[in-house]
């Protein structure tokens, strides 16, 4: 398996860490939508929503728990967006379970 994500994960592709713990790993996206664009990963490769079991379901609590945390610290005060997108027909690109937080000056585009 090449997963980008599980590349950065290991060390092996670079990229702009805001938080890191044992589980999750969050950095800021290469191609942002708004000010502020970072992405929420678990270290474990998971493929999507789509493939979630339930034992996944606090791993999953975590991860969204972890989002209006990181994005305070990033300044976002007034509110955030979040967005999972969730095999190719939900618009994912990358097959590797991610949130995106997002906000910011300015307006927020959504992917399409």
């Amino acid at each position: 398996m090449d997963c980008i994500f599980c590349r950065i994960v290991e060390g092996s592709l670079p990229s702009r860490k805001v938080y890191e713990d044992e589980e999750f790993l969050v950095f800021h996206d290469i191609h942002p939508f708004a000010a502020v664009h970072v992405l929420i990963i678990p270290k474990r490769h998971v493929e999507s929503l789509q493939s979630i079991k339930e034992s996944d379901e606090a791993m999953l609590g975590r991860l969204m728990a972890l989002a209006p945390r990181i994005a305070a610290s990033l300044g976002l005060e007034s509110g955030f967006r979040t967005l999972i997108n969730s095999g190719v027909g939900g618009g994912q690109e990358v097959f590797h379970l991610h949130a995106h937080v997002f906000g910011g000056e300015g307006s927020v585009r959504i992917p399409t």
